[in-house]
């Protein structure tokens, strides 16, 4: 048992070799080519709709922190497994140890940009990792066999190991605690270097947005109601939801930024940062939601955004008959298909965005640019490090998320969620104010309704708001009796749709249902 537990070992440090070369040649060769990131996102890409579903729905926007506690732990076990195959069938340790390594080198050079030189951190730390594990576990034999002599011919008169036994024993714990402090302290440092090679906060807090041309409307005094536990109608920048498919927020200089307007267009366009500063920007409160939101989720939020009508560029590039789709492409390769129409509709706000609540935008929200787009879902809109716009067609062409079995075409729908009470809550007897928020961005909300258990619905107020572009505040004064009771909510848009009862998953187009809470009044 003992040496199965050293061989555990043997093979977790080497593991640890693995990704602490890689991390280190990545200094040198760009922390592009570190493969720790670069594996979570080409899992990331290879996991089936549902999956990513489920951990979005399980883990919210801490999606991305269990996938790498996931992904470490199978890592550790791959790597016990390598230690143990390498003590009892050599050298099918170091086998696994060279098709876990593959599999990063596969991930490394497939992500958006790199060529086949980005394998060489990782190659260089296979090679170093094989060499410890080969080392270890020669060192933890050659301890097996100096104790096994000893038990066939023990020494007369002695009662510990032998001088043979204690050096291999030495010289294998000495070797794996050697590496294993090396691997961790040269990792961390070179993890926190490549963290820090390509970062923008600097540049970012340098810079001074410019005054907009278009300001947007004054949020109204009544936009906001006085009720304990509603949701802000305006969303913080340290509040606002985070989903995307970078494992790593991608860090990118705004002075080497650069975006272009290719595809079937009479005139492609490259505009730089500044340029893009240059021109007329305008201000547009605009509430973004994810498609991943559940009924009565938060993945959803409000924010005052400062940009530049993409439309504009559009007409200066001028779209070729027959183009119905501008596919949008992040930095970091993501992809998301838009409908044409909506982002030369000269009536929707649709921005090349840079700032963000009054400040530039903050690096996980995609700085230095982004789309927003009013009522669209994020994953067919929201491009953040957006660097292209390829005007093609839907029969040409699939957003990132399309072929993983979402719809091509991704229209918000019309919502509304309880804030207070909360579900599960008790509150006293008397007048208790039900309160939330409702959204139909683009079209507007025109009535929200309460109904508690199975009575009849009764109409909430609504609060004012800034437009049609964002989400509205509502509360219900109900006069609750004790007991036990259903406290449900729905909304109607500016269309007249009504949300439906039916119960419907995020996939493939948003969910449907009513947000109910159970709530105890005493």
């Amino acid at each position: 048992m003992r040496s199965k537990l050293w061989a555990s070992a043997a093979g977790l440090v080497s593991a640890a070799v693995v990704l602490a070369v890689a991390e280190i040649a990545a200094v040198v060769a760009g922390a592009e080519t570190s493969p720790l990131f670069a594996v979570g996102s080409f899992v990331i890409d290879l996991a089936p709709a549902g999956v990513k579903e489920f951990v979005i729905a399980l883990f919210g926007t801490g999606d991305k922190a269990a996938l790498l506690v996931l992904l470490g732990l199978v890592v550790a076990a791959l790597a016990v497994a390598a230690g143990l195959l390498e003590r009892r069938r050599p050298p099918f340790g170091v086998v696994v140890l060279v098709a876990v390594s593959g599999v990063a080198v596969l991930a490394v050079t497939t992500r958006a940009g790199a060529s086949g030189f980005a394998a060489v951190p990782t190659v260089l730390g296979m090679v170093a990792g094989v060499l410890v594990l080969r080392m270890l576990i020669g060192r933890l034999a050659a301890w097996e066999r100096a104790e096994s002599v000893e038990r066939l011919s023990p020494s007369v008169g002695t009662t510990g190991p032998s001088t043979q036994a204690r050096l291999d024993r030495r010289r294998f714990l000495g070797a794996t605690g050697v590496a294993a402090v090396a691997a961790v302290f040269g990792g961390v440092l070179a993890r926190s270097m490549n963290a820090t090679a390509t970062a923008v906060s600097a540049v970012r807090e340098a810079i001074t947005l410019p005054v907009a041309s278009t300001a947007a409307p004054a949020v109204p005094a009544g936009a906001s109601l006085d009720v304990a536990g509603i949701t802000p109608y305006v969303t913080g920048n340290d509040s606002f939801y985070r989903i995307d498919t970078a494992l790593q927020v991608p860090q990118v200089d705004s002075s080497n930024w650069a975006l272009r307007i290719t595809g079937m267009v009479e005139q492609e366009i490259e505009l730089g940062y500044d340029e893009l500063l240059a021109l007329p920007l305008e201000e547009h409160l605009v509430t973004l939601a994810c498609v991943s939101n559940e009924v009565g989720g938060d993945l959803i939020g409000n924010a005052l955004w400062l940009g530049y009508p993409i439309r504009l560029l559009l007409e200066r590039a001028k779209p070729l008959a027959g183009a119905d789709m501008v596919l949008s492409t992040s930095t970091d390769g993501f992809t998301a298909g838009s409908p044409l129409e909506s982002l030369t509709d000269p009536d929707r706000v649709a921005l090349l965005a840079v700032g963000m609540n009054g400040d530039p935008l903050p690096v996980e929200h995609g700085f230095p640019v982004r789309m927003v787009v009013a009522g669209l879902y994020g994953y067919v809109s929201a491009t953040k490090w957006v660097v292209e716009l390829k005007v093609t067609r839907f029969a040409d062409a699939e957003g990132y998320w399309t072929p993983r079995g979402w719809s091509a075409l991704g229209p918000i729908k019309t919502e509304s969620r309880i804030d207070v009470p909360s579900a599960g809550a008790s509150v006293e007897a008397g007048t208790v104010a039900v309160a939330g928020v409702a959204w139909a961005q683009h079209t507007g909300i025109t009535a929200v309704e309460v109904r508690i258990d199975d009575g009849e619905w009764s109409p909430a107020r609504l609060a004012d708001t800034a437009g049609v572009d964002t989400w509205v505040q509502w509360v219900y004064e109900w006069d609750a009796p004790s007991g036990e009771h259903m406290i449900s909510v729905r909304a109607t848009d500016a269309s007249g749709y009504t949300q439906t009862s039916a119960e419907a998953p995020p996939a493939p187009d948003g969910a449907t249902g009513w947000d109910s809470h159970r709530v105890i009044v005493t």
